[in-house]
Order: structure tokens, then C-alpha cells, then sequence
């Protein structure tokens, strides 16, 4: 059974009944008292009773500190006269690149992921990805284990074929000429630009610029005249080397080479340079950034002070190195 109103086993209509009483308590504070929403708890939780009952529970307390409601669980559109239990997201990947990588941006879509995962469960049918460029991959191994793998499975990433892949899940008069559907807008916009509903202007009191605070995990000073290197050995091809590193006092140079003979040490003139050493004012502002590994190899990150005869330097950084992913659910040509 689908555990869905009209299709539920006798063990899940009593599992209802039962988490129907437990909540009775905040059942009012709900957004939605019906049936419809109470299965979708329990469906997140394979009905099991007290997991469903907590995740919901932590739900009250989650909207008592929310300033908006989430559209997802309170608007209904006049015309639909059923709920709407699960939506079809259909994400364009077109542009996406190396710059959507900054890694507080991650984390911050991470935290976003988090909360719907944690709050609005079972809203997702399926998630279509067109347009997936070769980056996707690591892009979609950043934030992955912030989903369940429930919600893992529901990613379809869809290949050259995309627009008939798009009308086997969407009807075509519901989706816009751009993708390959009969919808457009009254002035002729094949992207159906006038159905898209803006949030208006963010309130400044909502800007947390001032209280993000990044956290490194190293501190080292280098010494006047000298360099750090750091090895990290890369084992498939198309991994991604992310850094995040900040600076006290003056500038400090930083470049990535490649090692051309491994189990020895080599001098920086004699491995590959495959990102260019250039200065930078850590030190006024932290640098973020990342380079993608062709090609397996040992490649060293370097922090060069040589050039600085009178001043050592503080570096705070961080590295993560980055596995392409390559279990995404895909139909179509990839």
C-alpha cells in the first residue's frame, strides 16, 4: 500500500489513528489538520509512530520561531480541488560552474536542504536535472549528505533527450515552450516569466553578513623566506581540490603543482605547475577557491613566503578534496 489516503493496510490506517491522538495536543497549530498531511510524517518515517510523532513535534517548535510560511505546506492554488501532496522540481543546470563552489555558499544551501528534509517531508515527488554539465557531478557531492536517501532516489539526472524525457512526468500544456511543452505567457515569453512569484526586496534584518564567522582547520606561521607544502594524493580523475585560507599582516603567495615523480621529494621547479603561484591579500580578504584534477597524482599546495626577507606569516586554511560523484540516478543519455 502507498500509505496514502484511500490506499492505506489495516496496520497503517491504525498507525493514523493513533499518531492522529498522540499530536491531539498540537494538532490546531498544524497548518493542515487534514489526513493528507499526517500520512506524509509518517510515510518520512515508515510509520513508525515515534519517530513521526518527534520529527513533527520539533516541526511546532521550528514554525513558533519562523517570520513566513513555507508555501509548500500553505498555499493551494484556488483552482486544484485536491491537495497536493508532492511536487516535480525541475532543475536547470545551465551555468553552472566552478564559481557556485565557494564553500559557505555550500554549506548554506546544505543548511537550506536540511530544513526542508527536516520540516516538510514527503513535498518532493522527483527532482529532473537537465542540462548537467560536467562539473555537476562534484557539485552534487557537496550536498548530497545533507539528503536522505530517500530523497537521493528522486533525482533523475536526464540527458541530451531531456525535453521528451520532461513530458513523460509533466503534462505538456503545463510546461513552458522553453522545455519543450505548449505553455507560454500572454506576451509570447516561452519561459513563462509572469508565473514566477518574487519575494520582493529581503529585510535587513535579516542580513547575517556580520555574524558569519568561517572556521579553519589549520594555523601555521610560516617562516621569512620560506614555503609550506602540502601533499594530497588524488586517485580518480576529476576531483575537486577546495581552499579556503585567510592571512594576518601581509600578503602571502599560493599556488598547486603536480608532482612528476612520486615517493620522492621534488623542489618546486621541478613538478608542474598547474595552478599559477600568485600573492594574495589574505589578510584584508579571505580567498576561496578551487581546481579541478584532470588526472590522478600527487599535487602539493604551496603557501610561498620566499619572497618576504624581513616578515613570517599566520595562515589559517582549510582543504577538502572533493570525490566526483557517480551513482546519480540518470535516464536518458548522460
Amino acid at each position: 500500500m502507498s500509505g496514502r489516503v484511500g490506499d492505506l493496510s489495516p496496520k497503517q490506517a491504525e498507525a493514523l489513528d493513533e499518531f492522529r491522538e498522540r499530536i491531539g495536543d498540537v494538532h490546531d497549530k498544524l497548518p493542515i489538520q487534514s489526513d493528507h498531511y499526517l500520512l506524509r510524517w509518517l510515510r518520512a518515517r515508515n510509520f513508525s509512530i515515534n519517530k513521526a510523532e518527534a520529527m513533527l513535534r520539533k516541526h511546532v517548535e521550528f514554525r513558533k520561531h519562523m517570520k513566513v510560511d513555507s508555501i509548500l505546506e500553505d498555499w493551494m492554488p484556488p483552482e486544484l480541488e485536491k491537495p497536493v501532496e508532492a511536487i516535480t522540481l525541475i532543475y536547470d543546470c545551465e551555468g553552472l560552474g566552478m564559481k557556485h563552489m565557494y564553500k559557505p555558499a555550500v554549506e548554506a544551501y546544505g543548511e537550506i536542504l536540511t530544513m526542508f528534509e527536516d520540516n516538510y517531508p514527503e513535498g518532493l515527488k522527483r527532482v529532473l536535472v537537465i542540462k548537467a554539465p560536467k562539473i555537476f557531478p562534484i557539485a552534487y557531492n557537496l550536498i548530497k549528505h545533507f539528503l536522505c536517501e530517500e530523497t537521493r532516489r528522486k533525482i533523475i539526472v536526464v540527458g541530451s533527450n531531456w525535453k521528451d524525457v520532461l513530458q513523460k512526468y509533466v503534462a505538456p500544456d503545463q510546461l513552458p515552450v522553453a522545455y519543450g511543452g505548449l505553455l507560454v505567457d500572454p506576451d509570447g515569453d516561452p519561459y513563462c516569466k509572469s508565473k514566477i512569484k518574487y519575494g520582493g526586496v529581503v529585510p535587513k534584518s535579516y542580513y547575517i553578513r556580520e555574524s558569519v564567522k568561517v572556521q579553519y582547520d589549520n594555523f601555521v606561521t610560516i617562516s621569512r623566506g620560506s614555503d609550506l607544502q602540502l601533499e594530497y594524493e588524488i586517485l580518480v580523475r576529476n576531483c575537486l581540490l577546495r581552499w579556503q585560507f585567510a592571512g594576518d599582516g601581509a600578503d602571502i603567495g599560493f599556488g598547486i603543482y603536480m608532482k612528476t615523480k612520486a615517493g620522492v621529494k621534488q623542489k618546486v621547479g621541478d613538478m608542474q605547475e598547474v595552478f599559477p603561484t600568485t600573492r594574495y591579500n589574505a589578510h584584508l580578504v579571505p580567498e576561496d577557491g578551487s581546481y579541478t584534477c584532470e588526472e590522478p597524482g600527487i599535487y602539493v599546495i604551496r603557501f610561498d613566503n620566499t619572497y618576504s626577507m624581513l616578515q613570517s606569516k599566520k595562515i589559517s586554511f582549510s582543504v577538502d578534496v572533493v570525490l566526483p560523484e557517480t551513482h546519480t540516478n540518470s535516464e536518458g543519455q548522460a
